[in-house]
């Protein structure tokens, strides 16, 4: 994260593409700062108990960076649209890529599914932060997605290994941590709607 904040930071015209599992995948499923509440990894074998790092929010807060949130199983249009804008953007941009893994236990067959539910959720909120816009008197944030749909949250959870392995095990503290996730999901949906329907 260092490097990319180092990079995304110096203004240069460079395009940066995250695929984003929420693991550290390619090292064995260690847990990282964007696994999020109630999932089992190496180091978090009781399910995680703090919440996924905003790394879009961060890259937003410098004001110049294109920022895109993405998961092609949700919404194609929009992410074929968001690396357009970001390759035209002369500065830097990032896409973060929701990226369903093997290592979330599920069907890969089923992975786009996963991802159309993981957005309706609200867990994986679509959006575009495009400082061109300001230039225009617009406001340069962009939802792409609807109001979430809550109840989803579980049925997200309920298809993939790494959250059903605590339910197994902790029903009480996976109730919990759904909770936090359930409630993190209001918290960010609110902030993220200010900034879209703030006056520019």
């Amino acid at each position: 994260f260092g490097g990319l904040d180092h990079v995304i930071a110096s203004g240069r015209n460079v395009n940066l593409l995250v695929l984003d599992t929420e693991v550290y995948s390619n090292t064995g499923g260690q847990m990282s700062k964007a696994t999020p509440f109630g999932a089992v990894a190496k180091f978090a074998a009781a399910g995680k108990d703090i919440g996924k790092k905003d790394l879009p929010m961060i890259a937003m807060s410098y004001g110049y960076v294109y920022v895109a949130h993405i998961s092609m199983g949700a919404n194609m249009t929009q992410a074929l649209k968001a690396f357009r804008e970001a390759e035209s953007y002369d500065g830097p941009s990032i896409i973060i890529a929701y990226s369903h893994c093997a290592m979330h236990g599920i069907d890969m067959m089923k992975g786009m599914d996963q991802q159309k539910l993981l957005v309706e959720s609200g867990i994986w909120p679509l959006f575009r932060y495009d400082p061109r816009l300001i230039d225009q008197g617009k406001n340069p944030f962009q939802i792409d997605s609807k109001e979430p749909q809550l109840d989803k949250v579980s049925t997200f959870m309920a298809n993939e290994i790494r959250f059903r392995t605590l339910r197994a095990a902790d029903p009480t503290r996976a109730d919990m941590l759904e909770g936090k996730e359930k409630a993190l999901v209001e918290r960010k949906w609110k902030e993220y709607r200010y900034l879209a329907d703030r006056p520019f």
